[in-house]
């Protein structure tokens, strides 16, 4: 007998359902302060205050006081917004498709980003608001982030499944390693192509 196809299909948001150009966030950040990207990495990512605000070790605001240090010019909610929405653009082939997944199971988003993201999904992304509805979830929820195993096996609980009824859509392949590891089927995400394939042999669509 075939195996039963997941109940639940979690979808990874920046370069699976959404294309995201981080190098231009980087730019436009530091065109604020006369800083290059290079610069806003330095200064932003690499300091690990990215990391702390995708993990929910700090709130909306004190991320962004964190950025305003660091790049030395105020950076708020405007900013963040603006510099977020200009590096993304909705991939509107595999929202279409998690869309149908959704007819015949459980779907779910989870993104590594922070607090502000999960305030603002609304503003950047409502077209993924329409297909999953309350199920969007940022990593700094769990206080942690992924290729955490935990994370995936919270998530599913939170959803009502187990880890061997999840599945995990990821672009980065350590993503879906640690999925595996917690438990879930995961896909590595390369194009739609395969995606396709993917879930048609595991009899979502």
């Amino acid at each position: 007998m075939a195996p039963l196809p997941p109940r639940l299909v979690i979808f990874d948001m920046d370069d699976v359902l959404v294309r995201y150009d981080p190098d231009a966030r980087r730019a436009a950040m530091g065109a604020l302060a006369g800083l290059k990207a290079a610069d806003v990495e330095r200064l932003v990512w690499d300091s690990g205050i990215e990391d702390a605000g995708d993990m929910g070790a700090l709130s909306s605001d004190g991320y962004l006081d964190e950025v305003s240090r660091a790049l030395g010019v105020p950076f708020g909610r405007r900013e963040w917004l603006k510099t977020r929405r200009m590096s993304m653009q909705l991939d509107g082939e595999t929202a279409m498709l998690a869309r149908r997944v959704g007819e015949r199971a459980k779907i779910a988003l989870l993104t590594n980003n922070g607090y502000l993201m999960r305030e603002h999904f609304d503003v950047l992304v409502p077209e993924l608001r329409a297909v999953f509805g309350e199920a969007m979830h940022v990593a700094a929820e769990f206080g942690t982030k992924k290729p955490d195993p935990d994370i995936y096996r919270r998530l599913a609980a939170l959803h009502g499944a187990s880890p061997s009824e999840a599945m995990m859509i990821d672009d980065k392949p350590g993503h879906v390693a640690g999925a595996r590891t917690a438990g879930l089927e995961g896909h590595v995400f390369t194009g739609i192509d395969g995606l396709l394939r993917r879930l048609t042999a595991l009899r979502l669509i």
